[in-house]
């Protein structure tokens, strides 16, 4: 049922590709069995308009590969094969100047202050001048002194990444979520 409802969500809100990850296979046996559960996981995506024949399903033991099972571990590799070869990479619009809706200011004590956000077109890189409207009734000009993603350090975030910039002599109270 929770399969069946996954799939439908995702024709609803216009999920174009699906992998499958046919989580705890370790746990059956018969080949049969996994076979037929494969087949009926097909079958539902057919009758969701997804290319149920065509489309990537994987056994995996999600576990297995955590407890470093070498039979499982390369299954999640084979498993992230599948997302890169089935899932064409997203259309970044790079070309276009950098705009980045701020979702949150928090300050880094001996750091300054960082705004977070997703880039909605555009790149920015270290050592740029950015302007800050928006809400305010005047702009403010500042310098991006640092790029972090996922607690990685950057040259550069991208239109379509999710990153923290910090920002130099802007203080918490400057900047505010919904400003640009």
């Amino acid at each position: 049922p929770q399969t069946r409802e996954h799939v439908l969500l995702a024709r609803q809100v216009g999920v174009p590709y699906i992998v499958v990850a046919l989580n705890k296979a370790d746990m059956v046996d018969d080949e049969e069995i996994m076979e037929l559960v494969e087949m009926e996981v097909r079958e539902l995506l057919s009758a969701q308009d997804y290319p149920g024949d065509d489309l990537p399903i994987v056994r995996v033991s999600a576990l297995k590969a955590l407890e470093g099972d070498d039979k499982w571990a390369e299954a999640i590799v084979e498993l992230m094969d599948a997302v890169d070869e089935a899932i064409p990479e997203p259309e970044r619009d790079v070309e276009k100047p950098f705009l980045m809706p701020v979702e949150d200011v928090f300050t880094i004590t001996g750091r300054g202050t960082v705004v977070t956000g997703r880039i909605e077109r555009g790149i920015v890189k270290v050592n740029e001048t950015v302007d800050i409207v928006g809400i305010r009734p005047n702009k403010t000009s500042t310098t991006v002194t640092g790029v972090e993603m996922f607690r990685k350090i950057l040259d550069e975030g991208r239109a379509g990444e999710n990153v923290g910039l910090l920002l130099r002599g802007i203080k918490r109270e400057d900047v505010e979520r919904g400003q640009v």
